[in-house]
């Protein structure tokens, strides 16, 4: 393991801080074994829980890239770094135990590239999260991530997913779950909220590990040709736009709950120095999905490469990024006068 590029999730130790997030492409165990070999310090197998409607779901889903006029562009590595994703997902086709039976070998694998591959849990009903957070750790899995802030809650079938937005009820779903496990708890909660820190605090509180913050949000863009909604729906959205949203996130979480509590920063990073960023903000770990989806798996070893190649022009160990620039975040108040500056930036 380098030391340059080495992290601490809680008590966890990753090789790099860039964690492979969940999404379409970590539904085949191929898939995995891929993150993996571009270097990933974790990869999270896409998510499953007891819903069938959430299984469902994935049968009616559609995906989209648009430029920066909302107009489609072409899926693929030659999408633009600005292109906006915007999508219908669902949780992975397979039965729990066939889900089960694959993240886990996928896991003893993962040891020999000095990473984890990680059980992901989007919360439908509690009780059955419960008895499946269990079996995870029964089958040997290292680490489990409880996912309770899709972006889809109100667009799916009742029961299918969550979004939740309640500290409290953030609070009795984690205190839950990590009475049923030893093994480190990742939570991840929703951006779709101004009480994102408060959201945070209380699963730290209830037993959490880390926090992943925030999820994508809900979009919804017309067709100027049809006059139709794209895709027919709301969607799920996210992009390079998002990373100034994840980083305040993550800078007035770290504020609030203080620099012991590790934060995972998700959605809007898709280059190396998107990890550094992200990391200044307060984040110990960066997930990447949707660009991987977009582009390909080169994004992740690209990202590595260029992540490397600045700390060592920094001359500065990744760890040692861990939010810096939140702490140096000062209020509009704390700021020096600078007289009529704003007639610089109106039209002459």
């Amino acid at each position: 393991m380098s030391e340059l590029l080495a992290t601490r999730v809680g008590s966890l130790t990753l090789k790099n801080p860039l964690i492979a997030a969940p999404g379409e492409h970590l539904i085949e165990s191929e898939g995995v074994r891929r993150a993996l070999r571009a270097g990933a310090g974790a990869v999270v197998v896409k998510s499953t829980n007891e819903s069938q409607a959430a299984r469902d779901q994935l049968q009616r889903a559609e995906y989209m890239a648009f430029d920066e006029q909302w107009r489609p562009t072409p899926w693929g590595p030659s999408a633009s770094p600005s292109a906006t994703i915007a999508c219908r997902s669902g949780l992975s086709p397979k039965s729990f135990e066939q889900w089960l039976e694959d993240a886990a070998v996928l896991d003893r694998e993962a040891k020999e590239y000095d990473a984890y591959a990680i059980a992901s849990l989007v919360l439908a009903g509690l009780e059955p999260a419960v008895a499946m957070a269990r079996q995870i750790e029964e089958a040997g899995l290292r680490v489990l991530e409880l996912n309770i802030g899709t972006p889809y809650a109100s667009q799916a079938a009742r029961g299918a997913v969550s979004t939740e937005l309640d500290p409290e009820r953030v609070r009795i779903i984690v205190t839950g779950v990590r009475a049923a496990v030893r093994i480190p708890l990742f939570v991840k909660i929703t951006g779709q909220s101004e009480r994102v820190p408060d959201l945070a605090r209380a699963a730290f509180e209830a037993g959490a590990d880390s926090v992943v913050m925030a999820g994508r949000l809900l979009g919804f863009i017309p067709d100027l040709d049809t006059f139709e909604p794209m895709l027919g729906t709301s969607l799920g959205i996210g992009g390079f736009w998002n990373l100034p949203l994840t980083c305040h996130w993550l800078a007035v979480s770290r504020a609030a709950l203080g620099g012991d509590k590790p934060l995972i920063g998700t959605n809007g990073a898709q280059s190396g120095l998107d990890i550094a960023r992200m990391m200044l903000a307060g984040a110990s770990a960066v997930s990447m999905s949707s660009p991987v989806m977009l582009r390909g798996f080169e994004v992740l070893s690209d990202a590595l490469r260029e992540f490397e190649r600045f700390l060592s022009h920094k001359n500065v160990r990744a760890a040692d990024l861990v939010g810096v620039a939140a702490d140096r975040r000062k209020t509009f108040a704390d700021m020096i006068p600078r007289p009529d500056s704003w007639r610089n930036y109106v039209p002459a």
